[in-house]
């Protein structure tokens, strides 16, 4: 009995390895490497195991961990970058965060497959397509979320983007799914499969961009997106603030025939805590000779509290309107477990003397029609990442802004892939984007998600751009992630019932 576990054993550890190999080439649909292509290969080939290897829920969700080890270790590999910055402080736990992260999203993959399986009473095709879209759905919500290297994100520089508009990235990552169940019905001689996976792959492929209406450029915002490229590790030295606040200056200042209506700073580019430093507040007014700048800043509340803010300085340099950031990163802005983490000295990454930060009261629009610029949403960093932000600010924004700090993601992937994700938010809800960066890299984003204009990494300089007008609302920013949950549902159902068949026969 003995002899063929220990046959079974070897091409067991050699199934599971090609699994993570699989994973690894999904992985690299996303940037810098954005071929697509590669992440519908890894999905067929996992989608083909696991309906003729892995075919039990147990050790299809086995191999659903496995995959997602090797796809979230490379998608999500610049999370070590943050602890790199400080390598004597916190360089011991670049390791462990990735392990963290990745093993923690693979999770998701793993246990929604096994669910999937269980549900429909063997691993196979559409506990694969169910289970991952699934998985996909919780993990964005769940927990405060992390809805990065999503499967549909892998599109944003293709035409099959556009499906975004009508499905969010969650739709766009349905219909990867559905042509990569496809690629494996084809093989598997899967007739019904195989036209389904057909139809999902026609709809990446054909679905309708929404073009930005031709403007004559007269009731256009021109816009000057400021990227002063400070290094984090260089970021606070007494002897480097004066240089990075100089040239933020300098640029704000250069000439430009028309001027620009807006000035756009990116996060925490003061170097004072918002509302204690008046004459700063006027240098940057007259710097912007008469636009508005919007920028990031510091800033303590009435209780006290630390907040992450973007700031409005006025042509009189007067604290026009401010916004509080209220997703903040844990581990970086803040450490859970409140007071009690704070008192051992865990307050996050990105926090110094000052403490960890505090959120605010939730998304918010910034009516700034009274300086030409209509009305605005803010979008701090890390909250860009959420498709459920694009929608949740009200009234519909003329435009996004966000700002940001990709210093700490080093100058690889992760710059890019936050990049991405904003134009993934123009494209869902129809609306342009601002986006400063301060080391890179900065962007105008048109509302079908095309960079306009850019900045890129470890630049310092300025970009003046026309922002277009925003689109008439998407179905997605009419009905969300509406229908996606409905197809989860009915996918649901037919497990279901292919399970009470099974037991029937």
């Amino acid at each position: 009995m003995t002899a063929p576990k220990a046959i079974a054993a070897p091409k067991q550890r050699f199934w599971y390895g090609a699994v993570l190999g699989l994973g690894v080439l999904a992985a690299l649909g996303h940037a810098p490497f954005s071929l697509p292509i590669l992440t519908i290969a890894g999905l067929a080939g996992v989608f083909w195991l696991l309906t003729t290897r892995f075919s039990n829920p147990a050790s299809a969700g086995r191999a659903g961990l496995v995959f997602g080890m090797g796809y979230f270790a490379v998608t999500l590999h610049w999370i070590t970058q943050p602890f790199l910055v400080d390598v004597a402080r916190h360089g011991w736990m670049a390791p462990f965060g990735l392990i963290g992260l990745a093993g923690g999203m693979a999770l998701f993959w793993g246990g929604g497959i096994w669910f999937a399986a269980w549900l429909a009473g063997r691993a196979g095709l559409l506990a694969a397509v169910l289970g991952l879209a699934l998985a996909e759905m919780i993990r964005s919500g769940l927990f405060g979320g992390f809805p990065w290297g999503l499967i549909g994100s892998v599109w944003v520089d293709s035409p099959a983007r556009a499906a975004a508009a009508w499905g969010g990235v969650h739709g766009l990552s349905l219909l990867s799914l559905g042509a990569a169940a496809g690629i494996a019905a084809l093989v598997l001689r899967h007739r019904v499969w195989a036209l389904l996976g057909l139809g999902c792959a026609m709809a990446l492929g054909t679905a309708p961009m929404l073009a930005p209406e031709p403007s004559s450029g007269g009731d256009q915002i021109k816009a000057r997106l400021v990227q002063a490229n400070a290094a984090q590790h260089l970021k606070w030295l007494p002897e480097m603030i004066p240089v990075f606040w100089q040239r933020r200056l300098q640029f704000t200042a250069a000439a430009a025939d028309p001027p620009p209506d807006a000035v756009i700073w990116p996060e925490v580019s003061l170097p004072y805590l918002l509302g204690r430093d008046p004459e700063g507040d006027r240098i940057i007014a007259q710097a912007a000779g008469g636009a508005p700048v919007l920028l990031g800043a510091q800033r303590r509340g009435a209780d006290g509290a630390l907040y992450n803010s973007l700031a409005v300085i006025a042509p009189d340099g007067e604290i026009a309107a401010v916004y509080d950031k209220h997703h903040l990163v844990p581990f970086g802005e803040y450490f859970p477990g409140g007071a009690m983490m704070e008192r051992l000295g865990l307050a996050g990454l990105a926090t110094d003397a000052l403490g960890a930060f505090s959120p605010g009261p939730g998304p918010q629009v910034l009516d700034l029609s009274a300086y030409g610029l209509g009305l605005v949403a803010p979008l701090i960093c890390y909250e860009a990442i959420f498709p459920r932000y694009g929608g949740a600010a009200q009234p519909r924004p003329d435009w996004f802004v966000q700002l940001t700090n990709d210093a700490w993601f080093g100058n690889f992937a992760g710059p890019q892939q936050h990049l991405d994700l904003a134009r993934l938010r123009a494209t869902e809800q129809g609306v342009p984007v601002l986006r400063a960066a301060n080391t890179g890299i900065s962007a105008v984003i048109g509302p079908d998600g095309t960079v306009l204009g850019e900045i890129g990494l470890n630049i310092a300089g300025y970009l003046d751009q026309a922002l277009p007008a925003a689109l008439p609302p998407t179905l997605y920013a009419r009905l969300g992630n509406a229908p996606v949950w409905v197809v989860i549902a009915l996918l649901s159902l037919f497990a279901v019932l292919c399970r009470l068949r099974a037991r029937s026969a």
